[in-house]
């Protein structure tokens, strides 16, 4: 008999002794659809870059230069939001529906709060960043006119992460999944429309906006905005134990906030240190010319096709364990942890594999240009090797968030 992870939360809390077969079955069905998400989250980065990519090298670098910056500013507020989400998760696993409904109330409000401040932030500095970073002259405005828009969405952006990492917490992977589909979907679309200028294809006129660079920030801003508000939308009108009709407070506790900044923090830092770790290297790397940083920015989007099995192995990890250790049963945390660790190395093994196999023309995807296809190939069969220690430590460090630690 399979098992919801509803059902997985009640027997636990009567201290049932519960098959692996099940526990797997359990850990399989929150996975798979959140490497669902995260498939759909990295072909994001590979629309922009590919649509970009055509245009030329130069446009690719203009993008390259602030992706990093976009990732530490993003991984601040991710590491934030998901200390919410693991609260939520331990409530619900030891069936305290009214706390986990308060924590989501207040997560709406956390959500204003950081959101625009962290989109003020970025506006702040668009201007003077490139410049930071060792861009080129000729790559400046577009680098500015990229990292601002994309930081105007942030308080939707954070939305959208924040509140389907909550569906996925409440055993909704699916629904969460399906609305990164749609935002993938609609990403597309924005960016064809206004990336390229009106043109003739097959004989018919499509119009087009011609922003080039501005215009994949914006078409990935509009796509962001229709996610949030969708998955925002979803939990005010789903019935079940996060419904928002029902009854809880609307205030700050004192609680919650300590869970955000003992929690939310080391998240949030560990987040920021990877990201300015990348900063740094695409400061050296700027120095080595327009080529290197279009390598260096495609490679990074290409080998995201691993990292997306981690991540999604990770988001159930953290449900799982979050809620094994709400219903106060450490044995099952355990078993969480180590099912969901081996599976993600042994997947990320696999991926790695194909990273080596298939690096070149991976790189074909994202430009035509043979010398950032042959020094991203380069780059992508070096980092296959790193594939499955990296699975490791990404789900590893999954089951301690949700164990709060």
């Amino acid at each position: 008999m399979k098992l919801s992870l509803e059902q997985l939360s009640a027997r636990m809390r009567q201290g049932e002794t519960i098959p692996s077969r099940q526990t797997a079955q359990v850990a399989l069905a929150l996975s798979i659809p959140s490497i669902l998400e995260q498939l759909v989250v990295t072909a994001m980065g590979y629309i922009d870059a590919a649509m970009v990519g055509h245009i030329g090298a130069e446009a690719t670098a203009s993008i390259g230069i602030v992706s990093s910056s976009t990732w530490l500013l993003h991984g601040v507020l991710v590491g934030l939001y998901t200390a919410l989400s693991i609260q939520i998760a331990q409530y619900l696993g030891a069936d305290r529906q009214d706390d986990a409904r308060s924590v989501l109330r207040q997560a709406m409000l956390f959500n204003v709060i950081l959101g625009v401040g962290a989109a003020l932030f970025g506006l702040g500095i668009s201007p003077f960043l490139p410049g930071w970073l060792g861009a080129d002259p000729s790559l400046r405005a577009n680098a500015t006119a990229y990292f601002a828009i994309w930081s105007t969405a942030l308080p939707f952006t954070m939305a959208m992460g924040m509140y389907t990492s909550i569906l996925r917490a409440a055993g909704y992977a699916l629904t969460a999944s399906l609305i990164s589909v749609l935002v993938c979907v609609l990403d597309a679309i924005f960016n064809f429309f206004l990336i390229n200028p009106t043109r003739t294809l097959r004989g018919i006129t499509v119009w087009g906006a011609g922003l080039g660079v501005p215009g994949a920030a914006l078409g990935t801003a509009l796509a962001t905005v229709v996610g949030g508000l969708l998955a925002l939308a979803i939990l005010l009108l789903r019935e079940g134990p996060l419904c928002i009709r029902k009854p809880a407070p609307w205030k700050i506790t004192r609680s919650c906030l300590r869970n955000l900044l003992w929690v939310g923090g080391p998240l949030a830092g560990e987040r920021a240190a990877i990201s300015l770790a990348q900063v740094v290297v695409v400061r050296i790397v700027a120095g080595l010319g327009t080529v290197a940083i279009a390598a260096n920015s495609l490679a990074v989007n290409a080998e995201g096709l691993c990292y997306m099995a981690g991540y999604g192995i990770q988001s159930a990890a953290v449900t799982l364990i979050g809620q094994a250790v709400g219903a106060n049963r450490k044995d099952m945390a355990k078993r969480f942890a180590w099912l969901c660790t081996g599976l993600g190395m042994g997947v990320m093994a696999l991926s790695g594999v194909g990273l080596w196999i298939f690096a070149p023309t991976l790189m074909s995807l994202f430009t035509t240009d043979a010398a950032v296809i042959a020094l991203g190939a380069q780059v992508l069969r070096i980092e296959a090797w790193a594939e499955p220690m990296f699975g490791a430590s990404i789900v590893a460090s999954g089951a301690m968030q949700g164990a709060g630690d």
